[in-house]
């Protein structure tokens, strides 16, 4: 290798020799920390903002606040298993509905105006506003209690959009229950005069030679007393078999109808329908013309019919307002026999699971019971059947009218006597409490206002109270003396009665306003209304008597004859004044607040008769009419001998 002496032999400085050997190196570290420099002068510029807050952590969910419903909406306090047409109310049904139907619906938006024409708004809404259709008489609702109809084959009709609802579901059995009792015999002719007209609408008419398994359509028949018979051993589509079924029952005179063993029955024995493959819709279909005598099964019924998803449908008599027994007229069939009517009591009632409404009567008047009136629902147990499984209570009655006094047609044979029927959407508002007993009793226990009702309802059905006598003829001193002596001792007995009544309901006044129900609040209203007025009018009356017993002058001397009749006056000391008014005005919030129901119409008959008395003479000839009883000693002239009468039919 060639050198250069004058480079080589010059000397080098130390920083040349260290950039000789270490410069690769240094400037690999210079440009490092050149650039780590910068990035530490660019992280000092970032700004830090300060939170003004520290942040919370949670280690669990804040607290949800309850929303506030509307007043419109009520809490039930009873556990409900199931929704909808299964629930235990029985009202969450496919359609909706109302405590009271509105003629049209009315929805409040908030619109915000978009334009001015002249001094009126104009307001735009994005959405439709849906309203319900009109009801009309023939608009159903299930688990609304009761419809009314004036025969079987309205009935039938009715029944009839059911069957086709659920045909257009799937395949459907139907089971028809009927009474034994001799007074339905009428009825289910009727319902078999109507079947080939209904299986025609339903375009399922078959002959005998079809084959059921095929049928979309399969009755079964049953009858029940005391016991239950299938006249047709199993479902069939032959309407000539079904009508043949039917007319082959027999009365039962036993007297029994244990209608929620028969329900059971003829769900267990038609389950596997339900169960098995094709599956089949099972609906019942019960016509009876009383209230049932095996209440006590009515919760295990209602429970099965559930589970089987089996609705109930009864044909039957609408309960009479918080009364147990209607009357049906009777006349013997046989013309050998006695032809007078004969008035036969029947269970039909009461439409609450207790009575709810006071056994009173109207002192002094003619009609001491007062009117027969139709609850507007059925008996408690078929009703609540109904309602609860998603079917209803078709009330049958010939004399039915929407609203008003009945309209009598004829001498209608075994027809409950009921003088006054109230327009059925009104009287859904009033819907009884169908539930079970223990919660009912559980109801009656939180408000001491309804359970002072139900006591004061007992109290008056176990002892009830009688007329009092209002002529006291006059001819001696010593007879008449005697006559006052006898009607104080029976109105003697009706003052602790009645008082008895008024403390009972004054137990609840305290939970009178906490009572949600209109049912309940025209019921304890009109008890206590009623229990104050007769009251005062039993004291008056025993007062007047006291009086009258002093001595008291004939306006004449012709007379003979002291009357005691009602006046607007009560002259029997400042309680009875104060009970009076009090009376008058639980009287008059019921007349005011329930407007067109039995609470009213009852409350307005008490405010038309006065509370007080006072007395009056008449002349009424009572020495001569005496005189000729003494001296008509003429035979009597000789009467046809009457036609024998027997015993009427157990109902």
């Amino acid at each position: 290798m060639e050198t250069n002496p004058e480079t080589d032999d010059k000397p080098r400085s130390w920083r040349q020799r260290i950039a000789d050997r270490f410069g690769e190196p240094v400037a690999w570290l210079t440009s490092l920390a050149a650039h780590a420099g910068a990035l530490v002068l660019l992280a000092m510029l970032t700004r830090l903002t300060p939170l003004d807050q520290a942040p919370l952590l949670f280690s669990s969910p804040p607290p949800e606040t309850p929303e506030q419903l509307d007043e419109a909406f009520r809490v039930s306090e009873e556990l409900s298993v199931d929704i909808g047409a299964l629930s235990d109310g029985g009202a969450g049904d496919a359609a909706a509905a109302a405590p009271l139907e509105a003629v049209m619906t009315e929805v409040s938006l908030d619109l915000e105006a978009v334009t001015d024409l002249g001094q009126l708004p104009t307001l735009e809404a994005a959405n439709p506003l849906l309203t319900s259709p009109n009801p009309d008489a023939n608009l159903v609702v299930r688990g609304v209690g009761a419809v009314g109809t004036t025969g079987s084959s309205g009935a039938v009709d009715r029944l009839t959009g059911e069957i086709l609802n659920s045909l257009e579901q799937r395949p459907t059995v139907v089971v028809w229950l009927f009474d034994r009792s001799g007074s339905l015999s009428g009825q289910r002719e009727e319902v078999v005069e109507r079947f080939d007209r209904v299986y025609e609408e339903l375009g399922v008419a078959v002959d005998a030679s079809a084959d059921d398994e095929d049928a979309p359509l399969l009755t079964t028949v049953a009858a029940f007393g005391a016991g239950v018979e299938f006249m047709t051993e199993q479902p069939t589509a032959d309407v000539d078999a079904i009508k043949a079924a039917v007319r082959a029952i027999e009365p039962d005179e036993g007297g029994v109808e244990n209608v929620f063993s028969a329900v059971l029955e003829a769900v267990e024995r038609h389950k596997r329908y339900r169960l098995r493959k094709p599956r089949h819709n099972v609906m019942l279909v019960v016509l009876t013309d009383e209230s049932g005598d095996d209440l006590g099964r009515l919760d295990r019924a209602v429970d099965t019919c559930r589970k089987m998803q089996t609705p109930v449908y009864v044909v039957g008599s609408p309960a009479p307002f918080g009364r147990l027994e209607s009357y049906v007229r009777y006349v013997d069939p046989d013309p050998n026999f006695d032809q007078r009517p004969q008035y036969l009591a029947v269970r039909q009632g009461p439409e609450s699971l207790m009575p709810e409404r006071l056994r009173l009567g109207y002192f002094g008047a003619g009609d001491f019971n007062g009117p027969t009136l139709d609850s507007g629902f059925g008996p408690y147990g078929l009703t609540r059947l109904a309602s609860e499984t998603g079917g209803f209570f078709i009330a049958v009655h010939p004399f039915r009218v929407d609203a008003g006094r009945a309209r009598r047609r004829g001498d209608a044979q075994m027809v409950a006597n009921l003088d006054y029927f109230f327009d059925q959407r009104l009287m859904r508002r009033y819907r009884p409490d169908y539930v079970t007993t223990r919660e009912y009793q559980l109801r009656l226990n939180k408000n001491r206002a309804r359970k002072a009702l139900v006591e004061a309802a007992a109290l008056s059905w176990t002892a009830p109270l009688e007329n009092i006598r209002r002529d006291f003829p006059k001819l001696d001193d010593a007879e008449f003396a005697q006559t006052l002596s006898t009607a104080q001792r029976a109105a003697a007995i009706l003052e602790p009665r009645l008082e008895q009544l008024v403390s009972t309901l004054k137990r609840g006044e305290n939970d009178r306003p906490k009572l949600d129900s209109p049912r309940w609040e025209a019921g304890f209203d009109l008890a206590m209304g009623r229990a104050l007025a007769t009251k005062v009018r039993a004291e008056g009356y025993n007062a007047m008597l006291a009086l009258a017993k002093q001595g008291m002058e004939f306006t004449a001397e012709e007379r003979d004859t002291w009357v005691i009749t009602p006046s607007d006056e009560v002259t029997t000391g400042s309680r009875a004044q104060s009970e009076a008014k009090l009376a008058t005005e639980y009287l008059s919030r019921v007349v005011e607040d329930h407007e067109g129901t039995p609470w009213a119409l009852l409350a307005q008959r008490e405010l038309n008769r006065p509370l007080g008395w006072e007395w009056r003479d008449e002349f009424r000839n009572l020495a001569e009419r005496r005189e000729r009883q003494r001296n008509n000693n003429r035979p009597r002239p000789e009467r046809p001998e009457p036609k024998p009468r027997r015993p009427p039919p157990k109902l």
